[in-house]
């Protein structure tokens, strides 16, 4: 993606006229005790507000949403492990789309069950065995469906990166943003968005240790991948950054930060427990950063909390571990 950052910015804001009306415009929610403890003012954008509990609505709204009458009448096809599957679902229910999603047979239960309530086909696949991009190309091949992938769609990055739009809108200018990276629709989307309104505006994205692709492939510069790893931020299971979103991240991210497992628990705890959110494990890297110290804060930060779609047991075990 070679466009100037203007033309780029130019997308971000038309996604959120498109959007404008249909998906949440999201709280932005602040802590004294947060504030204190990092000796900055901080910004959380609870996008586990959001229709469908994730930020995938976005991307997934406009993409679809400029389909044309032809390709809404084939149908479309996805691969997620859960938030952008929702969210496809969603979206062709509102728009009137017959949707198909492949999904691992370990996603969450309560992302496949939403995504099957909101009416979309779901073919679930052993990870271990066969590859969600090879399946779900098979099956647009034999039913004609259109392709909305997780990230991989400059429309969907577009989509994602009204979440940071809005966020400046709400709280003013920022001196740094953080934000969860799986495959990098969200942080490409955001950082795009962030360079737009404040090009001095420092941009990192936060990962996994154990899924550290992303900050791998930001660092060395060549693509770098990661098959099914151990996290409990299903979210970022993603096994690399895209053809799209990977050159986009190199262009517009400032920093790549990951954090351990348990830096990940303490920060859903944190949140559950001090603010009352219900934040998923994906949704708390950025502040999960922050509060292990592995980034600084200082000035006014903002936090992306980006999804509160996680289960009972999961929980259980996060608050237990305390």
């Amino acid at each position: 993606m070679d466009q100037p950052l203007d033309e780029l910015f130019a997308m971000v804001k038309d996604a959120g006229a498109r959007l404008r009306g249909v998906a949440h415009c999201t709280p932005v929610m602040t802590s004294r005790h947060l504030n204190e403890r990092l000796g900055a003012d901080v910004f959380l954008k609870c996008e586990n507000f959001q229709r469908i509990g994730a930020f995938k609505f976005r991307g997934a709204y406009n993409a679809m949403s400029r389909l044309s009458a032809e390709e809404r009448r084939r149908g479309v096809v996805t691969f997620s492990s859960g938030n952008h599957a929702q969210a496809v679902a969603l979206v062709g229910r509102l728009l009137g789309i017959d949707t198909c999603v492949v999904m691992p047979e370990d996603a969450p239960a309560i992302k496949r069950q939403a995504t099957e309530g909101y009416g979309a086909r779901v073919i679930r696949y052993d990870p271990e065995a066969r590859s969600r991009e090879e399946i779900a190309r098979e099956l647009q091949q034999q039913h004609g469906y259109t392709m909305v992938p997780p990230f991989d769609h400059i429309d969907v990055v577009a989509g994602q990166g009204t979440a940071a739009l809005e966020l400046c809108e709400q709280a003013g200018g920022l001196d740094l943003l953080l934000v969860p990276c799986g495959g990098g629709g969200l942080l490409s989307g955001c950082a795009i968005a962030a360079k737009g309104v404040s090009a001095p505006c420092r941009v990192c994205g936060v990962e996994p240790e154990v899924a550290d692709d992303a900050t791998r492939s930001f660092y060395s510069g060549s693509l770098q991948t990661v098959k099914n790893p151990p996290t409990i931020a299903d979210g970022t299971r993603t096994p690399s950054l895209g053809k799209i979103t990977f050159p986009l991240v190199r262009r517009f991210v400032d920093a790549m930060q990951t954090v351990s497992e348990d830096a990940i628990r303490d920060a859903v705890r944190f949140l559950f427990y001090r603010l009352k959110l219900v934040v998923e494990p994906s949704g708390a890297l950025g502040l999960a950063a922050l509060l292990s110290g592995k980034t600084q804060a200082r000035g006014r930060v903002g936090v992306v909390l980006s999804g509160g779609n996680i289960d009972g047991p999961t929980m259980r075990e996060i608050l237990a571990g305390e």
